[in-house]
């Protein structure tokens, strides 16, 4: 049990601090006059005050709240849990949480989320690595979940 939750700590925290380093490096090289762009993306720097989507902006308060309630939630599992939660189920929630918490402290720290993904190909809001991370991390889950469903 003891090194299920270790491994997710171990992989939470090379995931936030991955998430808060390249975000730091993409946003100092566009401050510098770096411009990168192809067909599937460009670096565009949005200040997002909102959620996905831009769902509840400016409403930094709760999300700081909803944030905070559903790393606790997931924290809380996982110490319960660990002992059944396989390696990928632990990688991906680590992953999950990861992208929250960094999305969290962008928002604690700066009153908003920079965003700076914008694809080229469709018309989608622009989104930064934690969201990537919230993104890929839940729909693995969703996939773990169903297969093991189907078991």
């Amino acid at each position: 049990m003891l090194s299920r939750y270790l491994y997710f700590l171990v992989c939470f925290i090379f995931f936030v601090f991955t998430d808060l380093y390249f975000t730091n490096v993409l946003l100092e090289e566009a401050a510098k006059g770096y411009d990168f762009s192809n067909s599937v993306f460009m670096l565009k720097y949005v200040q997002n005050t909102g959620a996905a989507f831009n769902i509840l902006h400016n409403s930094r308060e709760i999300l700081i709240i909803l944030a905070s309630a559903a790393l606790t939630l997931i924290f809380m599992y996982i110490a319960r849990h660990a002992r059944s939660l396989s390696f990928k189920e632990s990688f991906f929630t680590a992953l999950l949480s990861a992208g929250i918490a960094g999305n969290l402290h962008e928002r604690i720290q700066l009153g908003f989320v920079r965003d700076f993904f914008k694809l080229n190909f469709i018309d989608f809001p622009v989104f930064n690595i934690s969201d990537v991370f919230i993104t890929v991390g839940t729909a693995a889950l969703i996939i773990l979940i169903l297969i093991k469903k189907t078991k």
